[in-house]
């Protein structure tokens, strides 16, 4: 027998799949109005965003390539994400999966959205699904999700999903953009400053190219004869450029008239992202052309940190200099810290020198001026940042009160079980005790808790293992992990018993359908000792069959493993199709006449805790040498023919219901008990 289950547990193997991006012309397909799908940018699936006017406004692309977490079915969920320049969320959109909740249980419209509150986040947000927790959530940074009753940790496995593949572009294509807080000029910092103390002390940067300078960078172009004046006063500067980051307070009272400063203060106070950067010209180059808009990026000045770009704009602001500064053309402009500059560090400024070479269709060309410049640190603050806990942290503490509870009644009965099993057998009130106990797994630990194990998340372990993938999709549902955990560690102890007769809910079902057909008196189906082996077969054979499907096809999984009728009794409460009600329905119709005939001949998720409980150390039944010959009443007591003629029990089959331990070592029911009871009084007699 065990040689034979052995065989069963070695088909768990196959191949690994490789997932692959979805063709653009079904990618475009997901594209909303006004935009419209770029080129592709990379081998993964990453496209670029296009506008209504045709220019770049962000990227589109899938989850599954670029974040292969698996889902409870073991398949990768696959959603469409679109983020514009900024790293924001412009939409979310479900591609496929096959997430068995929400294939046949609470339908896909729960799911869809769920992904509908995105829009308008960005990947700098500090997201989570759940709720706030505890008063420390006031004020909290955390953006939270609402997710999906009965479906957390599929939703949590698919923001996880979300933001890995998010992040993964953000690294590659978004250049340089912000996933951390960035500085800020600190409001409590003061410093008396003048100008004097800004140039000394660096903080204000100048940076000369004289023409001779310019004129040797355009040498063996076409341009490099097209500025006279260059070539008249080679000496005379070019390009006499200051830079100021007028950011901090102090910095900016130095640099700006009383009229400018109180401006800019005004205008941070509306922008509070942005750094406002000052620059003066007092050469003949200027700072930009004559086709200049006000309010938009310089067309002659960009920027430029760890080899990012970085987006500068003017602030649209007049600019009135303090005494004593230099004498030119001045305008201030702003760059986005969430973008990725971070100004207490390097940065460059980047000057375009322009020439023409002919009159009538003159050809232009340019070289880069660089102004590098940093502003000290000591004028700035970074905000403490509230990172996330992890998925699973944040999974437990929303089920906080529950894994308590849980934690104690699985204490209990465990405890009762290992040193008190004996005696909780010979309670008068046993089977009402029992009973009670699955009332409790029924509605706390089924219809509450959600803690119905399922074939399921074995078969989805099975996935991430041969294809290399994550087993952190566990940790999402703590309730259920924390069964799986006693169930597992029950295998050593007792092997499949303490899962099958005490932890499952729909076994419980069947067990008060069992109770309820006898109070009925309706007539009771046994099937005959060589049917009854047989039809024990069943469960491996579908157990070998759901293995198959996890690799010959892995989008029917969830379809397959609707041979469970555990999602529509417990999850959904059955609240399905009616197909599926009818299927759950009948087998609690069947368990009133044949006792719990799903779990002995047909449960998958009961064939692999068998297998499991090969595991088991040691035979916890007490037997006697007169068990099995001459007698035989455990075994005709037992209803699910977990005991052979031998009297030997067949643990694979062992529900751990405890009849046979309450014939055991009850004197008046114990048949060898009994006889030598009788032997003892005959010889009290005789003497």
């Amino acid at each position: 027998m065990r040689a034979i289950l052995l065989l069963v547990f070695l088909l768990f193997s196959g191949l690994s799949v490789q997932a692959e991006p979805l063709p653009r012309e079904q990618i475009e397909t997901y594209i909303r109005a006004p935009f419209s799908l770029g080129d592709a940018l990379n081998d993964d699936g990453v496209y670029s965003l296009l506008n209504s006017g045709g220019s770049e406004a962000g990227y589109v692309f899938e989850s599954e390539p670029l974040a292969p977490l698996p889902g409870f079915s073991g398949a990768p969920i696959n959603m469409l994400v679109v983020l514009d320049l900024e790293g924001r969320f412009l939409d979310v959109q479900l591609i496929e999966h096959n997430e068995p909740i929400f294939v046949s249980g609470l339908g896909e419209a729960p799911f869809h959205k769920f992904f509908e509150q995105y829009g308008g986040l960005s990947i700098s947000d500090s997201i989570v699904v759940g709720t706030p927790y505890g008063d420390a959530a006031a004020g909290s940074q955390l953006v939270y999700l609402d997710g999906v009753t009965k479906a957390t940790a599929s939703v949590r496995i698919a923001h996880e999903s979300v933001m890995g593949a998010a992040l993964a572009v953000a690294r590659e294509k978004m250049q340089g953009l912000a996933t951390a807080p960035p500085a800020f000029p600190d409001p409590e910092y003061q410093e008396d400053l003048t100008w004097q103390d800004l140039v000394d002390q660096g903080i204000a940067t100048r940076k000369t190219y004289t023409n001779a300078q310019v004129d040797a960078l355009f040498a063996g172009t076409l341009w490099e004869d097209d500025d006279p004046e260059a070539q008249d006063y080679p000496d005379e500067p070019y390009l006499d450029i200051w830079v100021v980051d007028v950011g901090p307070t102090s910095i900016a009272r130095a640099a700006l008239a009383e009229d400018s400063f109180d401006d800019l203060q005004s205008f941070l106070e509306i922008s509070d992202n942005d750094e406002p950067i000052l620059v003066i010209e007092t050469a003949r180059h200027g700072l930009v052309s004559e086709v200049f808009v006000r309010n938009t990026a310089p067309d002659w000045l960009s920027a430029e940190q760890d080899g990012f770009p970085v987006a500068l704009r003017d602030a649209d602001l007049f600019v009135e200099l303090a005494d004593g500064l230099p004498d030119g053309t001045a305008m201030i402009l702003r760059t986005d810290r969430r973008l990725g500059f971070d100004p207490s560090r390097d940065w460059v400024l980047k000057v375009l020198a322009v020439r023409e070479h002919g009159m009538f269709q003159p050809e232009t060309g340019s070289v880069t001026l660089e102004v590098p410049h940093i502003t000290p640190e000591r004028f700035f603050t970074r905000p403490v940042q509230i990172t996330p806990v992890p998925p699973w942290l944040e999974a437990l503490r929303n089920r906080q009160a529950d894994m308590i509870v849980l934690g104690i009644f699985l204490t209990g009965l465990v405890a009762a079980l290992s040193f008190r099993m004996n005696v909780l057998a010979a309670q008068p009130l046993f089977t009402p005790l029992r009973l009670g106990v699955l009332a409790v797994v029924i509605g706390f630990v089924g219809w509450w808790g959600q803690g119905q194990l399922s074939i399921v998340t074995v078969l989805g372990t099975l996935r991430a293992a041969v294809e290399g993938g994550s087993f952190a999709f566990l940790l999402y549902d703590p309730f259920s992990l924390l069964i799986w955990v006693v169930s597992i560690a029950g295998f050593i102890a007792w092997g499949r018993g303490l899962f099958c007769g005490w932890l499952c809910p729909f076994g419980a079902m069947q067990e008060f359908a069992h109770h309820l057909g006898k109070a009925l008196r309706l007539p009771q189906i046994e099937p005959s000792e060589a049917w009854d082996r047989r039809l024990k077969w069943l469960k491996y054979v579908i157990l070998a069959g759901l293995v198959g499907v996890v690799f010959a096809a892995p989008d029917q999984v969830d379809k397959a493993a609707e041979v469970e009728p555990f999602k529509t009794a417990v999850t959904t409460f059955f609240v399905r199709e009616w197909y599926y009600v009818a299927y759950a329905a009948g087998w609690l119709f069947l368990g009133m006449v044949l006792f719990k005939g799903f779990c002995r001949y047909v449960c998958p998720l009961g064939a692999f805790m068998a297998i499991g409980g090969l595991l088991r150390g040691r035979d916890w039944i007490d037997r006697r040498a007169e068990c099995g010959s001459p007698c035989q009443l455990c075994k005709v007591k037992c209803k699910y023919g977990a005991i052979a003629k031998s009297g030997r029990i067949q643990y694979d089959e062992c529900f751990q219901c405890l009849d046979c331990v309450t014939i055991h070592d009850d004197s008046t029911k114990c048949v060898p008990l009994i006889v030598a009871a009788r032997r003892r009084a005959r010889e009290v007699a005789a003497e």
